[in-house]
Formats: C-alpha cells, sequence, structure tokens
C-alpha cells in the first residue's frame, strides 16, 4: 500500500503486563497498515513505540493522525487495555472514526474500536464489565480517578495511558491525580503525552515542571523548522500559493485606528493604577491576543481586593474592544453598526446614576469616531442644499451600505478559477474541481453564502420576467445589504422598546435634561445631572452619537419621519421580492422533484476553521482551490502536509488578507509567538538535568511505619503509632476540585463515596462541608447552607463549613461584595453583607465550626493537623448517614440530578426547596417545564405556587 507503514500486529507492546486475551497464530501474521506517508510522522511513531515522553507538535503538522495510529497499533493486537486522558468530545470522534477505518483497512479482527465514558448515567456494573474486555477507553477525568479508587478499574490491568492536552496537566489538576495513581500503582505500563500548544508551556523551567506532574522524563519538540518537518514539507511538490494583500476602506482604517487609539489609552490608564506589577507585557502588540485580559487578570488576582472599580471595568474593557476590533474586519458594516449599539447600550450609566460609571473609553473622542464613522458606513443625512450655514439639519437620510473590499476580491477569484479551468484544463489527477472557502468562525461562512447566492440579483425591476434579466454581470452585495438594513430597522424599534423598559429611570434622567436645556431656563429647585461637569456651548445636532450632560456617550436617535422616508426608500423591488428566503428547516418532501446531486467540480464549500479536523475536510473534499478567506497559520500547515501526503493531487492556495491591518499584524505575532516558544523550549531541554521521581510507595517498611509514628508526647501523652496510613472519605462530587489530588499527594488514602451529609469525613466525629466563596454565596441565596449544617449537626459532635479561597487570589472577602451597582447605597452601607451573613450562620448554629483557609494546599495541612491521634472513618458509615429509610446505601444513596438546572428553577419566583423535588421528579428539563400547561404546573405545584411559575415563563420581555 503506498505512502503506508507496515508493522506486525503479533508483537507484545513494550512495557505492557501479561493479558488473557491473547492473539491467535494466523492474527499475529497479519500486517498492521498504517497511514503515515511522511518522514517525520515515521521518525515519531518509532520513537513513541520504543519509549514514553511528552511529544510537542507545531500545531498543523497532524497530532490526532500521529495518536490515532498509535492507538491502532495497540488495538489491533487485540489484547490491550488503552486510557485515553484529556480527549474532548470532537476529539472522542476523530479518533473514533479513525480507529474504525484503520480497522477495515488492516482486516484487525481483534479490533476494539474506541469506546468512551463520559457519563455517570453509565452503571457501575456496566464500566467494570468494559475495562475487564479490554479495548481503548476515553473516559472524562473525573470519572476516572473515581473508578481507580474505588479499583473498579484495576490500574495494574492497563497498559498505557495517552495524554492528550499535555499543557492543561498542572500539579493540582486532576490528570495529574490520574496519573500518580497510575504510576504508583503500575510500573509496567506505558505514557506517552502529546500537546500541539507551546506557549502554554511558560514560567520558570516550564518544560521540567510539566515532565515532573506527567511522570515522564523526555521531552520530543518538533517545531515547523524541525530539520525532518522541513525536509517533508518541502522536499516534495509543494502546494501553488497566491497571496492576496487587500487593502481597507479609508472608513475601515478609521475605525481600526480609533479602536487601537482607545486600547492604548486603555493600557496607560491601567498601568498608571497599577505601577508595581510587572507590565512588559502590557503592549498593544500583545493586547491583539485572546488572552490578554486574562494574563492582566491573573497578575490583579492577589491584590484584586484593592484594584479599584475604574481599573476593573477598564480589564472587562480590554475584551470588549478587542471583539469589536475582530468585529470590524469579519461583520458587514450593518451587522456591525447594530453590533456597537448593544454595545453602548450595554454599557449605559445605571438608572439615576451621577457618577462616570460608564467605561472610560467611551469619554475619549476616538470612541465618538468609532460609532459616528461605523453609522456612516451603513447611512448618512443629507442636507438641504438651500440652507446656508455649518448648523444645516439633514432633511434625508441617504443608505450609503459600504460592502467589505474582500467580497470583491473573493469574486474576481472566482470568476478566475473559472476561467482558468475553462481556457486552461489541468490534466486530470485524484483532486476534484470543488473549491474550498476557509473563514475563522460560522457567522462568517453564514455571510459568505449569502453574498455568494445574491451576488448577481439585480435591483432593477426587469421589464420581462426571464431570469436572465434578474441577473447583473458584475458581482454586488447591494440586494443582501439592502435586506440586511430593512431586518436592522425593523430590529432597532424593537430594540428600543427593550431598552427603555431597562432603562426607564435613566431615560427620564436623560429626557429631564434635554428638557432643562430646550425650555430656556434651568429646572426649579433641582441641580443639574452632575455638578462637577458643566456643558458650555449649544448642543450639535447630528445624526452620530451624542452625548449627555455628564459626558458620556448616548445613543443616536434619529428623526422618526426621516427613518420612515428611509425604510421606504430601501422597501423591496420586484426583482428582490421574487427572490426566494433562506430556508432554516426544509422538511425535504417530494426531494426528487426539487434535488439533485451535484459533480464534485460544481460544489463551491464554505467551511469555518475547526483545528484538527479540518484534515478530515481536505482528505474527503479533495479540493484542487482552496480560498483562505482569513489567515490561520495552522490550516497552511494543514495543506502543506496534505499536499506532500498525495503527490498525485494539484492544488491551488489563495491567501487572503487585509493590508495594514490587525488580522495581518495577529498572524504574524502568532508565528512569532510559536517559533520563540518552541526556540526557549529547546534551551531548556539541551540544559535540563534528568529528572528522578520518588516513589512513596517504594519506601522501605520500617521507613513507612515510623513515617505514621506520632512524636508529639508532651503533656503526659504516649507515643503512639497507626499500622494504616490516615484515610479521609471523600464525597465523589468534590473530585472537580483539586483538594483530593493534594490530600493523595500527601500520603492520605482518599476513600471516595456518594455521601448525603457533607463533602469531607475526616474521623467519626468530624464531618466537614467545603465551599468556595461563590459557591458560599449562592448557598446562602438559596437556603441550602442552613439546611446542609442542620444535618451535619444532627449526625455529628464536630461539623465544621470550610471556606476555601483560590490560590493566587486576595485572601478576603472584599472582590466578591456586589460591585455591580457601585454606587448604590446598599453596598456603601453594608459593605460586611456576606460577612453578616455568616455571623447569623454562626448565632443559629453555635456548634457548627468555620475554617478559613487560602488555598487547597493550606486546607491539606489543616486536614493533617485535624486527624491527628483521631480514628479513622468508616465509609460505610459515612455512606449510611443521611438517608432515608428504604435507600439503598449500595445504591449510592439518592438520586444525583444536574445541579444546575437546580439552580436555575431555584431563582423562578414559586420555586421552594420543598417543591423543587416534585418538579425535577415530574420534568424532563427546563424546556419541557416551560411549555407545560398551566393546568399541569398547578397539579404539581398547587394553585398559588403553579400559577406564579407558569407566569414566569410566559412573561413577555417587553414588558
Amino acid at each position: 500500500m503506498p505512502g503506508h507503514l507496515n508493522i506486525n500486529s503479533g508483537f507484545k507492546p513494550e512495557q505492557s503486563i501479561e493479558e488473557t486475551h491473547m492473539p491467535s497464530e494466523n492474527d499475529a501474521k497479519l500486517p498492521v497498515k498504517l497511514s503515515l506517508p511522511l518522514e517525520y510522522q515515521q521518525d515519531l511513531f518509532h520513537e513513541l513505540r520504543s519509549e514514553d515522553e511528552l511529544v510537542l507538535l507545531a500545531r498543523g503538522l497532524g497530532l490526532l493522525r500521529i495518536v490515532t495510529n498509535l492507538l491502532h497499533s495497540y488495538d489491533a493486537a487485540g489484547n490491550n487495555l488503552i486510557v485515553v486522558v484529556g480527549a474532548d468530545e470532537r476529539e472522542n470522534g476523530w479518533i473514533g472514526e479513525a480507529l474504525a477505518e484503520h480497522a477495515a483497512v488492516s482486516m484487525a479482527s481483534n479490533a476494539r474500536g474506541l469506546s468512551v465514558v463520559n457519563t455517570d448515567m453509565m452503571s457501575v456494573g456496566t464500566r467494570e464489565k468494559m475495562y475487564s474486555q479490554g479495548g481503548i477507553f476515553s473516559i472524562t477525568s473525573r470519572i476516572l480517578v473515581v473508578d481507580l479508587l474505588t479499583s473498579l478499574l484495576d490500574p495494574q490491568t492497563i497498559t498505557g495511558m495517552v495524554v492528550l492536552h499535555a499543557e492543561k496537566v498542572i500539579a493540582t489538576s486532576t490528570e495529574a491525580f490520574i496519573l500518580r495513581v497510575y504510576r504508583q500503582n503500575n510500573k509496567q505500563g506505558f505514557l506517552k503525552a502529546f500537546s500541539d500548544n507551546p506557549e502554554q508551556f511558560s514560567g520558570y523551567s516550564p518544560l521540567a515542571a510539566s515532565l515532573r506532574n506527567l511522570f515522564l522524563r523526555k521531552p520530543s519538540l518538533w517545531p515547523r523548522f524541525h530539520v525532518t518537518v522541513a525536509k517533508s514539507l518541502e522536499g516534495r511538490k509543494k502546494a501553488e500559493v497566491i497571496e492576496l494583500e487587500v487593502p481597507m476602506t479609508e472608513n475601515m482604517r478609521d475605525i481600526q485606528n480609533a479602536i487601537l487609539e482607545c486600547v492604548e489609552a486603555s493600557i496607560g490608564e491601567l498601568k498608571k493604577a497599577n505601577s508595581g506589577l510587572e507590565m512588559d507585557e502590557w503592549t498593544l502588540d500583545s493586547a491583539l491576543h485572546k488572552n490578554f485580559d486574562t494574563v492582566i487578570r491573573r497578575q490583579l488576582d492577589p491584590v484584586w481586593h484593592r484594584v479599584s472599580y475604574k481599573t476593573r471595568q477598564i480589564v472587562h474593557d480590554l475584551t470588549i474592544l478587542r471583539q469589536i476590533l475582530h468585529s470590524l474586519l469579519t461583520y458587514d458594516a450593518v451587522t456591525f453598526n447594530r453590533y456597537l449599539d448593544t454595545i453602548l447600550a450595554a454599557h449605559s450609566p445605571p438608572p439615576g446614576s451621577t457618577r462616570q460609571s460608564q467605561s472610560p473609553w467611551l469619554f475619549l473622542d476616538a470612541a465618538h469616531i468609532i460609532f459616528d464613522t461605523a453609522k456612516r458606513r451603513v447611512y448618512t443625512g443629507k442636507a438641504d442644499g438651500n440652507l446656508v450655514g455649518g448648523d444645516a439639519l439633514p432633511t434625508s437620510l441617504r443608505p450609503v451600505l459600504e460592502e467589505q473590499p474582500k467580497w470583491h476580491w473573493l469574486s474576481e477569484i472566482l470568476e478566475e478559477i473559472e476561467r482558468d479551468a475553462y481556457f486552461n484544463p489541468m490534466v486530470r489527477d485524484d483532486s476534484n474541481g470543488t473549491i474550498l472557502i476557509m473563514c475563522s468562525d460560522e457567522g462568517t461562512c453564514r455571510q459568505l453564502r449569502e453574498y455568494l447566492q445574491t451576488q448577481h440579483v439585480s435591483l432593477d425591476d426587469p421589464e420581462t420576467g426571464s431570469d436572465e434579466e434578474m441577473l447583473q454581470t458584475e458581482a454586488s452585495a447591494s440586494f443582501m445589504m439592502r435586506r440586511k438594513l430593512r431586518n436592522y430597522l425593523h430590529w432597532k424599534k424593537d430594540f428600543a422598546k427593550v431598552s427603555a423598559s431597562l432603562f426607564a429611570e435613566n431615560q427620564k434622567v436623560l429626557d429631564g435634561a434635554a428638557e432643562s436645556k430646550t425650555g430656556g431656563g434651568r429646572q426649579q429647585g433641582k441641580a443639574p445631572p452632575n455638578k462637577r461637569r458643566r456643558v458650555r456651548g449649544g448642543g450639535s445636532v447630528a445624526t452620530g452619537p451624542s452625548r449627555s450632560s455628564n459626558g458620556s456617550l448616548q445613543v443616536a436617535q434619529d428623526n422618526a419621519s426621516l427613518i420612515r422616508d428611509l425604510v421606504a426608500e430601501i422597501r423591496p423591488t420586484e426583482s428582490e421580492g421574487q427572490q426566494k428566503h433562506e430556508i432554516a428547516a426544509d422538511p425535504l418532501d417530494d426531494m426528487e422533484d426539487y434535488f439533485e446531486l451535484y459533480e464534485m467540480d460544481d460544489i463551491v464549500l464554505v467551511h469555518a476553521y475547526d483545528g484538527d479536523l479540518d484534515e478530515h475536510v481536505l482528505e474527503e473534499v479533495k479540493p484542487r482551490y482552496i480560498i483562505m478567506y482569513e489567515p490561520d497559520a495552522a490550516f497552511i500547515r494543514r495543506v502543506e502536509v496534505y499536499r506532500s501526503s498525495h503527490s498525485d493531487r494539484n492544488v491551488r492556495v489563495y491567501f487572503m488578507y487585509y493590508s495594514g491591518s490587525v488580522e495581518e499584524q495577529r498572524y504574524l505575532s502568532a508565528v512569532r509567538r510559536e517559533k520563540d516558544s518552541f526556540t526557549r523550549l529547546i534551551k531548556e531541554k539541551g540544559n535540563m538535568a534528568i529528572t528522578l521521581t520518588t516513589d512513596a510507595q517504594l519506601l522501605d517498611p520500617q521507613e513507612a511505619f515510623l513515617r505514621t509514628v506520632n512524636t508529639r508526647i508532651a503533656g503526659g501523652g504516649r507515643l503512639a503509632a497507626t499500622a494504616e496510613p490516615p484515610r479521609v472519605v471523600v464525597d465523589v462530587r468534590e473530585f472537580r476540585s483539586s483538594l483530593p489530588s493534594l490530600l493523595h499527594g500527601s500520603s492520605i488514602v482518599v476513600v471516595p463515596c456518594l455521601l448525603t451529609v457533607g463533602d469531607y469525613v475526616l474521623t467519626p466525629d468530624i464531618c466537614i462541608e467545603r465551599k468556595s466563596v461563590k459557591d458560599l454565596i449562592s448557598s446562602f441565596k438559596d437556603g441550602r447552607l442552613y439546611n446542609q449544617a442542620e444535618t451535619m449537626l444532627q449526625h455529628y459532635k464536630s461539623p465544621m463549613l470550610l471556606i476555601e479561597f483560590d490560590v493566587g487570589k486576595s485572601f478576603t472577602l472584599e472582590p466578591f461584595q456586589d460591585y455591580s451597582n457601585p454606587t448604590s447605597l446598599a453596598s456603601a452601607a453594608n459593605p460586611s453583607d456576606l460577612q453578616s451573613k455568616l455571623v447569623l450562620l454562626t448565632l443559629a448554629f453555635p456548634r457548627l465550626k468555620i475554617i478559613w483557609s487560602s488555598s487547597p494546599y493550606q486546607t491539606a495541612s489543616i486536614f493533617q493537623t485535624l486527624k491527628t491521634q483521631a480514628p479513622e472513618p468508616d465509609p460505610l458509615r459515612a455512606v449510611q448517614i443521611g438517608l432515608q429509610p428504604g435507600e439503598d446505601a449500595e445504591a449510592g444513596g439518592p438520586a444525583v440530578w444536574n445541579a444546575e438546572p437546580q439552580d436555575m428553577l431555584r431563582a423562578v419566583k414559586g420555586v421552594s426547596a420543598k417543591n423543587i423535588s416534585r418538579l425535577v421528579l415530574e420534568a424532563r428539563d427546563l424546556l419541557e417545564l416551560a411549555n407545560w400547561e398551566r393546568d399541569r404546573i398547578e397539579e404539581v405545584l398547587g394553585k398559588e405556587a403553579g400559577r406564579q411559575v407558569w407566569e414566569f415563563f410566559n412573561r413577555s420581555v417587553f414588558e
């Protein structure tokens, strides 16, 4: 088989343990066919087969292809149990499909394919039976760690583990917990880790730290500039690439410069307000990347309680400005203006506010340029020529409907491809004549599909009814843009109603300020809206956004009569009316009459970038022409790999980008950052010492015994020792946090159980309910915490409430106060609302003790102290506590329901702690409950509560 690697399936995998499922002699002679045609892929595969390592591969070089071929080489033997950790839903679909395809090609009768375990609804018995049969399993981390600790999945029976997204495995992660349990109980199984995100390996000695968390010793780095990779991709016939530099319009350039000015001003304000922090990365170039605000927030977290409200607002504004910058290049002019309207309405001051509570960037002149220019791209006012002077009012509105420059270039590319295919027919090869257009997201895909379908629609009313008269030769987006403008004007009416209902009080304040200016005198007996800032001079009348009396930006309101005239001007013409509307859902009736199969040469496929799954698209579509509507470095490499893997397929790539735009800058910066990251990791690898891990399970028996001796014998105490290590019973729902992993790392045996009362049972008398601060706030709101405290007091002598803060964040309650309305009197008069509730809780339950912990690390230390010289808890008794009569402890106690829909239900008026269980049992989900009739809800909840719930789900948003 050309371009495929053959290995023998009868080998025994390296470092694997003895299995009961052995392949037959006939199966051992069958070759395993792997689709690894390139040299670097084969070299990497042989490396992985020979030893355990962390593989860091540049994006776009086919990481999942390497993983699936590696898994198939073990799956074909039929006597292995492989666990895949860290795969998401899409990757599970890719791996499962690829393994099935490999098994069919190799005719491997012992291959079982991929089994996905991703839900608690799969019973314990079912999982145990699946594990005993062997195969390849992709298991979510929370289920896997519980199955390993309970020995439902014996670590010694695992042939090996494959870890995806290794950059996410940190010391406190559940994945690191899984690998520790696996390595402590299985020294022979293999362990392979993969990542294609080198930028995430940052900090001091990031490679050494990652290897330590992964229990690996060797890294394997494969950047694009690797000698073997470059030879594989550049040695063969390369794809033909045509680079197109598209100029932006003047309006787009003005808006981009104004946005960058706002970003720069916001970064400058952050630097002035936080001079004590490391700010080398706080630059305009770094602000273009999507994780910039995350980096800033991480730096500010330790001092978040001391950060001013203005700083917090600027951190949030940087995300908004970056989204506006991206939308400028991807949205059409009408949609972009609509998006700005929603942003401005969302950032309006709260009702009755007299302080500058709008975002600081909205007070800049550049913000006015953004909103004014965006509106002028859609429509503009036309003044009467008979009026003299600069203050002439617009007497009519004229649609402008500026088109995106890339649309015209896209049409020209398609025409060039059509001409080239007609006049210069290419030699037939394995490629189809399909045209593949790649975009950044689904929204851009929908936009391009609509444009390509309507680009030749004529707006003039045809004199004849022929279809040819309704088409125009030159491509134009006029039909699409006029339809979008009509929808925008219709949407703006409804949007005005919603805004009026949401900010009714604010509108009254603004109307009152307008009346005071137009009435010719000051308001009697009232102070101006803002005493510190007075408006001088008359207000100018324009179609752009205006300033309120306190200097904040307001949504511009055009004259209603002018809007009516504009709507009349863009009323659909006869030819527009004859165009069919988009079909959201087609019943596919009479398919034979209206549908037919197209030839692949006639298809134009518009697709969004989708990571490694784009490789599937290239392999299945086999396009001859690829138009990259937006730049993406990873996809360029996928095209290189695709072209180098198939010497019989010709590919021409059109690479489009806006010249002088942030799109170009972001692309170049991403390539540079990846190269710098690989260079830094290669340097660290050359200077890195060999990692020698110590295993707690290999201690000498005498030393292990001495570690259990308690030497604190002061005050007449006696020397005591325990023959078994300390034990903690943990609720299975707590494995979402990092605390069970830290307890296990402290040589404490973690026993996962489904607990009805408490989260952690340390001793027969000590039960602890753990709360993060956000969970604590929500527990106070719905009253759940009082019920939990009451049940703990009924069954345990020493119930405790643990309030745990996150690592690296401020150890104070101040950041969790309600800052949504900084000017409200409630926040100013009662800044310690959460502390007051805690005081009331201790008054209601005097025996309840509260433990404050700054991080999970301190919590693990506190637990060790609490367990000193205390008897060990009984897991069976801990499970039985709190069960109702008739409930079986072996079945896991009461049914476990999804917590998030219940939290949403508790916020509905009429739902209480007493009747929510009836709703959960009767309704399958929230959608079914929302569609119930009033009589049905009243039957379940009672007349009054049922009426309140029904009115909630049937209330109009415009009221």
